[in-house]
């Protein structure tokens, strides 16, 4: 009884690996191919259960789906002799299972570098047709066209298609970033000496301007004032004339007077005049000489 079950059992199990080395499914995320002592003898394999030769026929399944690999920084030298590191990454997807196979032997890793190893010359290619600027500032679009166009067929011979390179960093070796840090910092020095010295050469031409017109404003006042002041004179002496002319005696005192208080009662001052000059007369006679 034991031994009847235990058959039944390994018959069951039998018949189990027999289907499983019989049918196999397919996802929609898959492509799948049929090998036959490692040659290809099915490629046309739609998603779904499919049917094979149990232990006869081995079954590869690959990624359809968008595969993204990451490169390490390499080094690319531009149109100016210059070196740059950069660092991409690949995005790509498998088109043709069997020319994959063929050509990787169904390793994906493989694929990887191998593909790698394109883009990295197209790369080379593209970089060395442009100045470090140009590189910089290049369009993406414009960028990624030329170096599909430069790994275009050999991708193709993979059974690969190159959907996208991005360029997720560029330097400079670090020697070369000292040597353009030190040139900047002198563009920099020479720049600003130059605006110092424009700023210095306009602010001298700024107060030459003002001294100028200063100068100038001064003079005009001072003209303007002397003009003003001979006419405010000649009007005071027109006026003390016309007060005066009725007694010119007392005009005749007043201006004595006047030269007394300036002549005078100055510390340390010397005349030497005669007493009977006319200068003295308001002195000597009350009347002036009358």
């Amino acid at each position: 009884m034991n031994g009847r079950i235990g058959a039944i059992i390994g018959g069951l199990l039998a018949v189990a690996i027999v289907l499983s080395q019989t049918f196999f499914v397919v996802r929609q995320n898959e492509f799948a191919i049929v090998l036959q002592f490692r040659d290809v003898v099915r490629t046309d394999l739609e998603p779904g259960l499919h049917f094979k030769i149990p232990f006869i026929n081995q079954v590869q399944k690959f990624e359809r789906r968008v595969i993204t690999r990451n490169f390490p920084a390499e080094q690319f030298l531009t149109s100016e002799g210059k070196i740059l590191n950069v660092d991409f990454y690949v995005k790509w997807r498998i088109v043709d299972a069997d020319r994959f196979f063929r050509a990787t032997g169904g390793l994906e890793e493989a694929g990887a570098n191998r593909l790698g190893e394109i883009v990295k010359d197209g790369l080379k290619g593209v970089i060395a047709q442009r100045t470090i600027q140009q590189v910089v500032a290049a369009e993406r679009a414009e960028f990624i066209n030329n170096i599909v166009k430069v790994a275009g067929q050999p991708v193709q011979q993979l059974g690969l298609q190159l959907v996208d390179v991005r360029v997720k960093r560029i330097d400079l070796p670090d020697d070369v970033t000292d040597s353009v840090f030190a040139r900047m910092r002198q563009e920099f020095a020479r720049q600003a000496a130059q605006l110092r010295a424009e700023g210095e050469e306009q602010a001298i031409r700024i107060r030459a301007e003002a001294d100028r017109s200063r100068t100038e404003i001064l003079s005009a006042a001072q003209r303007d004032a002397e003009k003003i002041r001979g006419e405010g004179d000649a009007a005071a002496a027109q006026i003390f004339a016309r007060a005066t002319a009725g007694n010119p005696e007392f005009f005749s005192f007043y201006r004595s007077m006047q030269a007394y208080r300036r002549a005078l009662g100055r510390e340390g001052d010397i005349m030497v005049l005669s007493p009977e000059g006319q200068f003295f007369r308001y002195m000597q006679q009350p009347g002036g000489g009358r």
